[in-house]
């Protein structure tokens, strides 16, 4: 182990490691390459791969320190224990929030206990309606300890929800200063398109990226989303997450 508590061999990976920025899509937001994913920080009640504060903490600093400086997230991941701990980060090792790209996730939600591990779900809380993701929204700006969220992410497609009320509220979130950016995540890609279309229609916030998975084995997603007006954010075996 080093004197910052990482093992050698990531210690060595990270020293050789240099990020590159790219800009998203056709937006203005530049991100690091690569973008460290938070899943597999919290607690290990959640899922035994998961490390805890003790060990995340100095790896999102020796992140940060070598150029990575966008975090992906969601409220989900250990019940809203990983919003915590970079939020935990932030502070202790006093990283100016300017220099930071947050984004986290919406769809589920966390428990009313800190540490349940998979949380009884109140349909009234949960998905994408007006409600949902305002609460949503302002329970992740608590937990981040932020005022602002660079890029906030969809996490799945809402059958539920109209599709209007949850562009609306989305571009609301974006006019109010709360959320800077939004993007989507793990949908097909007519859902995508229905969103987008009516975020057109109404003159709303439309979304800047699609996060999904992909494998040399797995490869729909670059078949039917590419070419489309967005960026496109690998994740799971590209190692975002």
């Amino acid at each position: 182990m080093t004197s910052s508590g990482l093992p050698l061999s990531v210690a060595a990976s990270l020293q050789n490691s240099k990020a590159e920025y790219r800009r998203l899509g056709n937006s203005g937001l530049h991100v690091s390459v690569p973008i460290m994913g938070c899943m597999s920080i919290g607690n290990r009640e959640w899922a035994d791969w998961v490390i805890d504060a003790e060990k995340a903490l100095p790896l999102l600093k020796a992140a940060f320190d070598r150029g990575v400086n966008t975090w992906d997230t969601a409220n989900v991941y250990s019940n809203g224990d990983s919003e915590r701990i970079i939020g935990r980060a932030i502070k202790e090792y006093e990283i100016p929030r300017q220099k930071l790209v947050l984004m986290t996730k919406a769809w589920g939600v966390t428990g009313e206990e800190q540490f349940a591990a998979y949380p009884i779900i109140n349909e009234l809380r949960k998905r994408l309606s007006r409600i949902s993701l305002i609460n949503a929204v302002e329970g992740a700006l608590a937990r981040l300890g932020t005022t602002y969220i660079d890029l906030f992410w969809i996490h799945r497609f809402d059958p539920y929800a109209p599709i209007e009320e949850t562009m609306e509220t989305l571009h609301n979130l974006v006019v109010a200063g709360k959320i800077r950016y939004i993007g989507a995540s793990s949908m097909w890609t007519y859902q995508f398109a229905m969103m987008q279309f009516s975020a057109e229609k109404h003159g709303w916030t439309k979304f800047i990226a699609m996060q999904n998975h992909y494998s040399l084995l797995y490869r729909e997603e670059e078949e039917k989303c590419t070419g489309s007006v967005l960026q496109q954010v690998w994740h799971y075996v590209l190692g975002v997450h």
